[in-house]
């Protein structure tokens, strides 16, 4: 009996000695598991940081890696795809067993590596990298989709939140009313009581809000001790604003984005001397006043008289020196179904890249659009519609019986040789249109329902964004329908505004429809409102604004799109996927 309950007694402490040891593994176990899949997501952070110190750190890699998409060459001319080479001094891109991991600074143990795809950068902004952590024998990896945090990131953008003194008020020198109050001579545009705001909201001035609604966060570039200044209200006859994001939410502060001096680095995109390096596959460039309308199925018909050829290449200083005719662009000439006949040349909608609309070059010779300023392209007269003394820009613009605007600056609208893209139509595939000068949206510009998760259309233009509203002589509007008009579109003004023309011309249009984003120098105009005293509306001009946040562009941006001036590189996907290494860093 003792001998037995000795037994008993012995097989329980080696049971309760072997449940505590195979605990310890265990939770040695699960510690080793949360650290390797922190050291993945340290070396996700390592690599953001890097983006953000060098802007073409995108371009480099392992290309022996199996999750990297190889470098284009001759016998792989991959379009998309940069090529990769060696960063000095980052051991993150080792490969293999015998390769490299970067050490977690402080830890004995932990360490990661990570590869890089950078296939859909040139497309979409998006950089997959994979990154994968070790503690021990325990080997964990995460894929994160990078995108730098910009103006898509905002359904409306504003620098000044001011009339632009170029259109409207020219003695006004703009400055961000929470640090300097606004010059008397600005006109300060505020958001009315039928604005509804369905998406993020950002300006780096103060807003002045009189019972407007947002459905997300807004943010102001108003900050004292820490703390952020609401917004202004112009009226004490205004109802308060609603903010609809979370109970007791209101406008936040947050540092200022800055915008670019200029979008001519667009251009850019489409030389062809750059292939093998930064401009993997050149977009289309087209010179002078082009008008473009999209058309279901994707293709576009594009008249261009000016343009010459539809790529360029530069000497070692940046300036032009010759050019070639893409097959992709059209067919540059006056001849029946080319870009500069009178009906233009259809085409295929060039998928995933840019379009941009340069000023007729008159200084330099060298170029291959180049024009002196007494020549014009065969058959080209810079009239309008109605011909005659009509000064115009061949194109139609002016349209018959319209007054076009001349500016505070004195400059008129419709320039003979200006770099102005006129778009309409229904959009299928992803693009970017820019513009030296101006973009104007001349009628509906939709998404076409086919395949509709897959088409995405930027506008960016250097000056105004101009929502299209003609006058006659006398001030009254040539079109006096009240359908409203829709554009689908992430829409960007460097130096100026997003804006209707003439919107104070007596009669309502109906809504002013935006699906996509609106970042602008200076705030814009869309319409006019007449109150009573008490708040009752009286009558309208212009449009009623109904701004909806394509949500895409949190994930996703056109192609090519303009960036700002400094710039971080967001995650904005992030999924754990098998170890992509075993414990002795070999391949799985």
């Amino acid at each position: 009996m003792v001998i037995g309950i000795g037994m008993v007694l012995t097989l329980l402490v080696a049971t309760m000695l072997t449940t505590s040891v195979s605990g310890l593994v265990k939770s040695n176990g699960d510690q080793d598991s949360a650290a390797a899949l922190a050291a993945a997501y340290a070396g996700i952070e390592d690599y953001q940081s890097r983006l953000a110190n060098d802007n073409t750190y995108q371009q480099y890699g392992n290309a022996a890696s199996t999750f990297s998409n190889p470098p284009k060459t001759s016998a792989n001319p991959n379009p998309y795809v940069s090529k990769f080479t060696s960063a000095n001094g980052n051991d993150a891109f080792g490969l293999g067993a015998s390769g490299t991991w970067a050490k977690i600074p402080g830890s004995t143990r932990a360490q990661y590596r990570y590869e890089v795809d950078n296939s859909a950068y040139y497309s979409t902004g998006i950089i997959r990298l994979r990154s994968t952590g070790e503690v021990g024998t325990t080997v964990r990896s995460e894929v994160a989709e990078l995108k730098q945090n910009g103006f898509i990131n905002y359904l409306y953008f504003t620098d000044y939140e001011v009339s632009d003194p170029a259109v409207s008020n020219l003695n006004c020198t703009p400055t961000y009313d929470w640090k300097t109050p606004h010059d008397s001579d600005c006109t300060e545009l505020q958001f009315g009581p039928s604005d509804d705001l369905q998406g993020p909201v950002h300006s780096n001035d103060s807003l002045l809000i009189c019972g407007s609604k947002f459905e997300s966060t807004v943010e102001t570039g108003y900050r004292v001790a820490g703390t952020a200044k609401p917004y202004n209200i112009p009226s004490s006859t205004c109802s308060a604003a609603q903010f609809t994001y979370q109970a007791g939410y209101a406008p936040v502060y947050s540092p200022p984005i800055t915008m670019p001096a200029t979008n001519l680095n667009m251009k850019q995109e489409t030389r062809s001397d750059l292939t093998d390096t930064t401009v993997p596959r050149p977009g289309c460039l087209y010179t002078g006043p082009t008008t473009i309308t999209f058309n279901d199925g994707g293709t576009m018909t594009v008249r261009s008289p000016w343009t010459v050829k539809t790529n360029w290449t530069a000497d070692a200083s940046g300036n032009p020196n010759g050019g070639i005719i893409s097959g992709d662009c059209g067919t540059p000439g006056t001849g029946v179904g080319q870009l500069g006949s009178s009906t233009g040349q259809t085409i295929n909608v060039p998928q995933n890249n840019l379009i941009y609309v340069q000023n007729v070059p008159h200084t330099t010779s060298n170029d291959p659009n180049y024009y002196s300023t007494s020549a014009k392209p065969t058959g080209l007269s810079c009239t309008g519609a109605a011909g005659g003394s009509t000064t115009g820009n061949g194109l139609g613009y002016p349209a018959a019986g319209e007054v076009a605007p001349t500016y505070a600056s004195g400059t008129a609208s419709y320039g003979c040789d200006t770099g102005d893209v006129f778009v309409k139509g229904t959009v299928q595939g992803k693009v970017t249109v820019a513009a030296e000068n101006y973009v104007y949206v001349t009628d509906d510009l939709k998404y076409s329902t086919t395949d509709a998760s897959n088409n995405l259309l930027g506008l960016v233009g250097n000056g105004a964004v101009w929502v299209y509203n003609p006058v006659d002589s006398n001030g009254a509007l040539l079109d006096t329908s009240n359908t409203g008009i829709t554009i689908d579109a992430a829409i960007l003004s460097v130096l100026h505004t997003f804006q209707v023309q003439n919107y104070k011309a007596a009669g309502f249009k109906g809504n002013l429809t935006v699906l996509g984003s609106i970042a602008q120098k200076f705030r814009g105009a869309v319409g006019s409102t007449t109150s009573d005293r008490n708040g009752n509306v009286i009558s309208r001009t212009g449009y009623t604004k109904v701004y909806l946040y394509d949500s895409r562009l949190r994930y996703t941006a056109p192609p090519k799109f303009l960036t700002p001036v400094s710039t971080s590189y967001g995650v904005s996907t992030l999924t754990e996927t098998k170890p992509a290494f075993t414990a002795n860093g070999g391949d799985r």
